[in-house]
């Protein structure tokens, strides 16, 4: 039996046993954290150095992208070094510095979803209104509400789960530090506090969630009133990578926890941390620029001009 006030470090999710595999998933860290940093990067760039991007939809996909970067350099690193030097340790200021960034990024990303759906609806259901609605300091506004609440909620629930008597150990089922794992260590009824946070989080999740939902089904409904073809097809090219990536963050996190507990088994459920916590970050450059030729001419020019 032990407390938090004698724990002066975690051990976190060996990735695996051998030698080899540790290489291996090291290997695979690092490219799927460089294509990340590379892609990010590169939007983030590319929309603050092109003036033809200076649009809301463009102001926000680059605070993603800063989300993205953010949430993947709270991670991976970590899990990078413990694969490299066969260890499990992360101490525990350094676990409480994990949670609170990780949860910042994740919700923030979150937050910034969802004004990217209300920027997609204005833009193609109420497009006279688009430059009233979303001018520059309505634009500022939002991502700093959406940058503002991502942090308290953090905040919140990094002060509530590390103030917990921790009895169970040190142990932690996951490579990096989450809420449901350090709960799990809880010895205390007083875990019933961050429960009803997480309850609170989730609700305000589940709204964001319907206001997405009931968003796209108007977007579609004017979409499909468009009587050119060519004009339907530009409408589709701007929701449909939003559309994507809320669809790839929301489904892998909503599985990874609310699965069925019969489905629970250590592969798995590394497998689907992965999934929500490394590949979306990946990923998501590669959406927004599959489809979007603004950004795919800017990123052309933006790289051809440092070659030049």
């Amino acid at each position: 039996m032990s407390n938090s006030s004698s724990i002066s470090h975690f051990l976190l999710l060996a990735l695996a046993d051998t030698r080899q595999l540790q290489l291996l998933h090291f290997c695979l860290f690092l490219g799927i954290s460089l294509a990340a940093l590379l892609g990010n990067g590169l939007i983030i760039s590319t929309v603050a150095c092109s003036h033809l991007l200076h649009t809301p939809m463009f102001f926000f996909l680059l605070n993603l992208a800063l989300t993205d970067l953010g949430s993947i350099l709270t991670t991976v690193p970590k899990a990078m070094h413990n694969s490299l030097w066969d260890t499990r340790i992360i101490s525990y200021t350094g676990c409480a510095a994990q949670l609170f960034f990780f949860m910042f990024f994740i919700s923030a990303e979150f937050y910034l979803l969802t004004i990217m759906c209300y920027d997609r609806y204005v833009s193609i259901c109420k497009p006279l209104h688009y430059g009233t609605l979303l001018g520059s300091r309505a634009c500022a506004h939002m991502a700093a509400a959406a940058w503002a609440s991502a942090f308290l909620n953090a905040l919140m629930h990094m002060a509530n789960t590390f103030s917990l008597p921790l009895c169970h150990g040190n142990a932690l089922g996951q490579f990096f530090c989450e809420i449901p794992q350090i709960l799990k260590l809880s010895c205390s009824k007083s875990h019933l506090r961050e429960v009803g946070l997480l309850a609170v989080s989730s609700c305000i999740g589940l709204g964001c969630f319907v206001f997405i939902v009931f968003s796209y089904v108007q977007i579609f409904m004017a979409v499909l009133r468009i009587p050119s073809e060519h004009g339907r097809h530009k409408a589709f090219s701007t929701c449909l990578p939003h559309l994507a990536v809320v669809s790839l963050f929301l489904s892998t996190v909503v599985f990874a926890h609310l699965k069925p507990t019969s489905l629970s088994s250590p592969s798995l459920d590394l497998a689907l941390s992965v999934l929500y916590s490394v590949v979306p970050p990946a990923l998501n450059p590669l959406i927004y620029s599959l489809r979007n030729q603004e950004l795919k001419a800017a990123v052309w020019r933006l790289m051809t001009g440092w070659f030049q």
